[in-house]
């Protein structure tokens, strides 16, 4: 079976994990005989292995591996969720997971081990190579989510005097490559870094041809302190698709690559959704009830306080609303069109934010451009309103105040929306994760107090 037809066997039509196939995967697993466990998964792809093994249980999924045996793609372990991951790692024998590291990458053999416990970590790596052993022991020694952890550890260097015929037979006969490069980084005697060199651009020149003709000097060098998010914007900004890392003496100790990059761009984009919805970043679906609920619980609890807050405010007007229950019946509207164009402009904000396309330089210029848009809709949707309010209730005089009201709340969320996240990221604060609450409390606080304030001095006598 080839890769396209395993990929076809295991999803539905609309690319979810077909529940026959899982089912089908389950009855194999009950079966002692091996022979029908790997036919079954024979020719699939390392991240339809790791969906497939997700999609089981923990103890299916121990059994799947030690059935497929030596068959089993170890690349399918660095493909899975981190929750899922981890709890399959602590269960599995750290034999192995040993095997596996040896078979690996170094950066994908880091993500198997990287929360583990220092003695778990320890176990495992005394029963892989030296080389891999010391290897990652200094990427383990790196901070989280920079680029020394998020690098792999073989590349191709080759000194400037060579001659492109003799780096080509260095590619052919040296066993100790990675398995995929496009790019050859050039250094000196001590392994700093002088230049880059196109492996298609060696591959094209005349055998004679020497190294230092080829090669360019400019180029974007990461250090391995630099944070991931840095690493995955340049790769974005300048379009690159493999680049050399250098420790703090300006030695070259390894290369990123562009799919290790896409994983922290799409890790970085779940997270600022997750954020904006008020969940946490880590959460993922395979995540068990406790995780999620204690995720969740921090701030739905802050919410709450937002919302005592509000409530409070609308406690200052209990006797115009008495006097006037249409103001009860419409109020919640002034509100919630103020929390929505609210979370239109912060989720504009807080990404343009995340990707760096506003800062300092184009902060008022955007700040009156939301301005301008929300004044256009407030004085549209007061038309609507008032023109509603008047048509329901008869009265003139409550449409004219829900109509001001409305341009009112929408002004004040437009700037909330732009200025929250732009004094949360000032302040070194994820805007993505606080901007929820503080925007959504500026136009429940402002959307009440301007409508019943309103309705307090014209309405009511």
């Amino acid at each position: 079976m080839t890769e396209t037809q395993a990929a076809n066997a295991i999803r539905d039509e609309w690319g979810s994990l077909a529940p026959g196939y899982v089912e089908a995967v389950r009855r194999d697993l009950a079966d002692p005989d091996p022979r029908a466990i790997r036919a079954r998964v024979e020719g699939l792809h390392a991240a339809d292995l790791a969906d497939l093994i997700e999609a089981l249980e923990q103890t299916e999924r121990v059994r799947l591996i030690a059935m497929l045996g030596r068959s089993f793609d170890v690349e399918a372990l660095a493909e899975l969720d981190e929750a899922v991951r981890d709890e399959l790692i602590e269960a599995l024998p750290p034999e192995v997971v040993a095997s596996a590291i040896d078979k690996l990458d170094t950066d994908d053999a880091l993500y198997l081990i990287e929360d583990l416990d220092k003695a778990e970590q320890d176990e495992i790596l005394a029963k892989v190579s030296q080389e891999d052993r010391v290897a990652l022991n200094r990427a383990l020694d790196y901070p989280e989510n920079t680029a020394g952890r998020l690098m792999q550890t073989e590349y191709v260097a080759v000194p400037s005097f060579w001659t492109a015929g003799r780096a080509i037979e260095h590619f052919r006969t040296e066993t100790d490559l990675p398995e995929d490069f496009v790019e050859v980084f050039v250094v000196d005697p001590t392994y700093h870094l002088v230049g880059t060199v196109p492996v298609s651009r060696i591959l094209r020149s005349q055998p004679s041809t020497k190294i230092s003709e080829l090669m360019e000097q400019e180029q974007t060098v990461f250090r391995v302190t630099d944070s991931q998010e840095d690493v995955a914007y340049k790769f974005d900004q300048y379009n690159l698709v493999s680049a050399a890392v250098v420790d703090e003496d300006d030695r070259l100790v390894g290369m990123l690559m562009v799919d290790d990059v896409v994983d922290v761009i799409q890790e970085e984009a779940g997270e600022d959704i997750l954020h904006l919805g008020g969940v946490g970043g880590g959460e993922a679906i395979s995540d068990t009830v406790w995780q999620t609920t204690r995720s969740r619980f921090s701030w739905l609890l802050v919410n709450l306080a937002t919302a005592i807050l509000a409530s409070w405010v609308i406690s200052w007007f209990d006797a115009t609303i008495e006097q006037m229950v249409a103001l009860a019946v419409l109020m919640p509207i002034v509100a919630s069109m103020g929390g929505n164009a609210g979370t239109q402009t912060m989720t504009v904000a807080v990404r343009a934010l995340a990707t760096r396309h506003l800062g300092p330089v184009n902060a008022m210029r955007v700040t009156l451009r939301e301005s301008a848009v929300a004044l256009i809709n407030g004085l549209f949707f007061a038309l609507i309103m008032g023109l509603f309010a008047w048509w329901w209730f008869g009265s003139d005089g409550l449409g004219m105040v829900i109509g001001a009201a409305m341009i009112i709340n929408l002004l004040a969320a437009a700037l909330a929306g732009i200025l929250v996240p732009l004094a949360l990221d000032s302040l070194d604060i994820d805007p993505a994760i606080a901007s929820g609450v503080f925007v959504t409390t500026v136009t429940d606080v402002v959307g009440f107090f301007a409508f019943l304030g309103l309705a307090a001095l014209w309405l009511v006598r």
